[in-house]
């Protein structure tokens, strides 16, 4: 009896971060960027935001011709600081005026999943949620933070894994999902699709 072969996986989203973390965790990831015009989303809350966005992204993808027979993984985040969606910054202004606005608080990274099998045509989605306590940087290291370019291009204008981790004093939760993506939940998603995530893992290298 011959194995079967490995399903494809595509993930629709440009963030190295997330692939990164899809590496780590044995997966050989394809990357197919959806092109949703995320500012046209809306959604009552920021945690049905993230949801709606990576829906959106997933299933945008999933209908490409070039993904049939694969599992598509789409991904979003926003940070809910007060119950207000705060996605990627404007402009270095708004990355200031938004670190000044975190610290010495607490907020929750939302990050909506949803996983779409093109061989069934079924897809789940759900929300990882991890609450983020900010430390207390400095203006000078908050302008010396901004300077460097790194909070323009990550949801919340911070990140885990990057310069402004001496910032952040803890996380509650998953530390993936607030790096971009909760390796737990798609676990749990892909059972739901009878999909085991060991099923999808490159094999080992000799």
């Amino acid at each position: 009896m011959t194995d079967q072969p490995r399903r494809r996986l595509v993930l629709a989203s440009q963030s190295p971060a997330r692939l990164g973390l899809l590496r780590q965790a044995g997966l050989t990831p394809e990357v197919l960027v959806s092109g949703v015009d995320e500012d046209a989303v809306t959604a009552p809350t920021p945690a049905e935001l993230a949801l709606a966005l990576a829906e959106a992204k997933a299933s945008v993808v999933a209908a490409k011709p070039e993904v049939k027979g694969a599992l598509v993984i789409g991904c979003d985040s926003v940070l809910d600081l007060d119950g207000e969606a705060l996605g990627k910054p404007a402009d270095a202004e708004e990355a200031t005026a938004r670190w000044k606005a975190m610290r010495g608080r607490a907020g929750t990274l939302q990050t909506g999943h949803c996983v779409y099998d093109t061989t069934s045509g079924r897809y789940v989605s759900a929300v990882a949620s991890t609450v983020v306590r900010f430390g207390e940087p400095t203006d000078d290291e908050i302008a010396a933070y901004v300077a460097s370019g790194e909070p323009l291009y990550v949801a919340g204008a911070f990140t885990l894994d990057g310069r402004s981790a001496p910032f952040i004093e803890g996380i509650d939760g998953d530390h993936g999902n607030v790096i971009g993506l909760s390796l737990p939940l798609l676990r749990r998603l892909l059972a739901d699709l009878d999909v085991r995530i060991t099923e999808l893992w490159a094999p080992a290298e000799a």
